[in-house]
């Protein structure tokens, strides 16, 4: 019986491409003869396409010299007439030209007077009004800039009280206390400069999820998995209010900072505007198709916006109580939305990316991305510090105007606590924006304050522009 004989792949895979190769060969071996003509008129169109405006260009060099040579006493001595081109520029475009005139040009620059032509060189105005617009300087390409140096933040205080996980926080406007809600029902106000508890409130049965406190009124508001959202009299500490339509679980707020209404969005894939003193529901905001789990008002429009489990974020018109916009950029599911305080944008965040939007449009403005993990919660101050933070305890700081990620780290576990419970459920900054408040698994608070000590010298800015190429998605 014969061998096989059995070769290496590489062997088989070039006579293959060689059968492939002859067989084409042999159907093809009757090409076509090349029209010159053709080939020559296909070259001229290409080259009048490319090169049509430095044609232009020469023709009116061409056309100035003669001009200038008919034109009484215009002749220069020396056997060929110098062109006026300086900077890199033609005759006749934009900066330095040779202009034939009547006249003493007042430009300034150097001039050449011989009876009455001017070599001029000029500096500023347009002299060829017959010149192409078309302007054949490359344009630079979009730099990124500089990310501002923000100081690294650290952290000042841990508060602990809470049975539970710690899911909300609010701030009051006089910048000296602040409530957050848990998962042992209590709302708890505590101090901001000594950190200790003042009062314990109450009156939910189930978990508590968002917090807002009135500017204009001594009114706390509160909404909570039980279905419930309840406006509290802080001058009595007792619940006044009852706003009920919620089908689900609600699992967040806010206050329009102008109109005396309430917004509140939860697990039945809703939004809610309330009037603040008639417990009226004004609107029922519907079209999400998941749990909305954040919701933000501003005076301006779009008044209110709304980012929910579908992967969409929605932009609202108030009065009429129906979707302007829905962003459609995520991938996951979106569960924080936060307002810059200053600029006319907002961010939402998804395991994804975080992502930059311009109101009113809610035009895209770029990606931030680090993140891997469920981003909860984020926050950010004047100075442009954007904070967000993890379901696994990360926190990330970035400069809102690059995106420059200029600090990261793993918020700390209690002691008794497990590597599980490290997990940031919301954050947010004081009324000055220099401490950062967090609400963590661990059951505890945390507030942080930027480093006294740090300059640009100790921590420096570790910056590199490919790496922050926005992508446009």
């Amino acid at each position: 019986m014969e061998e096989v004989q059995r070769h290496s792949v590489h062997t088989l895979i070039f006579r293959s491409l060689k059968r492939t190769h002859d067989m084409f060969v042999s159907n093809q071996s009757a090409l076509p003869e090349i029209d010159e003509k053709l080939l020559n008129i296909r070259k001229s169109i290409k080259a009048k396409d490319t090169y049509g405006l430095v044609f232009d260009r020469v023709s009116k060099v061409a056309e100035a010299k003669k001009l200038a040579a008919s034109a009484p006493g215009g002749a220069l001595e020396g056997p060929e007439r110098p062109l006026a081109i300086t900077d890199g520029s033609l005759a006749g475009e934009h900066n330095n030209a040779l202009v034939a005139t009547t006249d003493k040009t007042a430009t300034g620059g150097m001039e050449h007077v011989n009876g009455n032509t001017s070599l001029v060189a000029a500096s500023g105005a347009r002299t060829g009004t017959t010149g192409s617009n078309v302007q054949l300087i490359p344009k630079k390409a979009p730099t990124i800039p500089k990310p501002t140096w923000h100081a690294p933040w650290k952290l000042s205080r841990v508060i602990s009280g809470h049975l539970g996980w710690v899911r909300c926080i609010a701030v009051e406007p006089g910048n000296e206390w602040f409530a957050t809600g848990a998962g042992d029902r209590v709302i708890k106000i505590w101090d901001l400069a000594s950190g200790k508890l003042k009062l314990s409130l109450t009156g939910h049965v189930s978990t508590v999820r968002g917090l807002a406190v009135s500017a204009k009124h001594p009114y706390l508001f509160s909404c909570g998995e039980d279905r419930q959202v309840k406006c509290w009299d802080l001058e009595y500490n007792k619940v006044i209010r009852h706003y009920h339509g919620h089908l689900s679980a609600v699992y967040s707020m806010a206050l329009h900072p102008t109109i005396d209404v309430l917004a509140t969005c939860g697990r039945d894939s809703t939004a809610r505007i309330w009037d603040m003193r008639t417990k009226a529901n004004i609107h029922t905001l519907t079209g999400h198709t998941n749990t909305v789990a954040s919701v933000v008002a501003q005076a301006t429009n779009p008044q209110i916006i709304t980012g929910s489990h579908d992967s969409t974020v929605r932009l609202w018109d108030l009065a009429a109580g129906k979707s302007v916009c829905t962003l459609t950029n995520h991938k996951k599911s979106v569960r924080s939305i936060v307002l810059h305080p200053t600029l006319y944008m907002f961010a939402s965040a998804s395991p994804d990316n975080i992502k930059q939007w311009r109101c009113p449009e809610g035009n895209f403005v770029q990606n931030i991305s680090g993140h891997n993990a469920i981003v909860n919660c984020m926050a950010v101050n004047a100075d442009g510090v954007l904070v967000s933070g993890g379901d696994n305890g990360t926190m990330f700081f970035w400069d809102w105007r690059t995106g420059y990620n200029f600090q990261r780290f793993q918020a700390p576990v209690q002691p008794g606590s497990m590597d599980s419970e490290a997990g940031i459920f919301a954050m947010c900054f004081d009324q000055s924006g220099s401490r950062l408040i967090t609400a963590e698994a661990d059951k505890t608070i945390k507030i942080y304050k930027e480093d006294n000590e740090a300059s640009e010298e100790t921590h420096p800015v570790n910056w590199r522009p490919e790496i922050l190429k926005r992508r446009k998605f």
